[in-house]
């Protein structure tokens, strides 16, 4: 009897004992499962943040190297651009002289570039500045001028050339004007004149040799 009772006694505390282990091997196994699900989650973290930080540094370099790319390329053809109108203007600046080496018309010229000084300055005594060589024809182009003037305006001018402060014999020609107790002066020598026109005509040169600027929002 109390043998049969202990039998039961111990199969009972067997059963428990591996219903316990049961439970505990369950429990072990779901915490193990969350554990490396938690584990595989911040690796899959730990890797799309890599990959993102790296895909991030990947897009940034490239747009680094279009923006280097276009700008130099940018760089490029305005300098190309910038070549051409300089080559434009040297050639202009070559056959500057070329005017002079017609008397007639060269006389004729002056007279335009000294009317344009007279009128300016509307004074009655003036000085003009020119080369030595050009003395002659200029002092013809003076009078011829100071006629036309006192024709149009109804008063004389009278201009002689300074003799002490020449245009230099570098100069392709033209004169300058001038006036106020010599304070004022209007340089219109062949250079000054295209330096002029170099400024004004650059922008409408660049529109008609590259057509209109889009970033360009003001126009003179």
């Amino acid at each position: 009897m109390v043998g049969q009772e202990l039998r039961k006694m111990t199969a009972f505390i067997k059963q428990e004992a591996t219903e316990k282990a049961r439970e505990i091997e369950i429990k072990a196994d779901e915490e193990f499962a969350i554990e490396k699900s938690k584990l595989v989650r911040q690796e899959t973290d730990a890797i799309d943040t890599a990959y993102q930080k790296k895909f991030k540094q990947a897009t940034m370099s490239q747009q680094t190297t279009r923006s280097t790319v276009a700008n130099k390329t940018r760089l490029r053809v305005l300098g190309a651009r910038q070549a051409l109108l300089d080559d434009i203007f040297a050639a202009a600046a070559d056959k500057l002289g070329d005017a002079a080496k017609d008397p007639a018309r060269y006389e004729d010229v002056l007279k335009g570039l000294l009317l344009e000084g007279f009128y300016a300055m509307s004074e009655p005594e003036l000085q003009v500045r020119a080369r030595k060589a050009d003395y002659e024809i200029v002092r013809k182009a003076i009078d011829a001028a100071a006629a036309e003037y006192k024709e149009k305006v109804g008063s004389d001018v009278k201009a002689t050339i300074d003799e002490e402060n020449n245009v230099p014999d570098g100069s392709t020609g033209g004169v300058v004007i001038v006036g106020g107790n010599g304070k004022i002066d209007l340089n219109n020598t062949f250079e000054a004149r295209l330096d002029l026109l170099r400024e004004s005509a650059l922008p409408a040169m660049r529109e008609a040799l590259f057509g209109k600027n889009p970033n360009r929002k003001f126009y003179d």
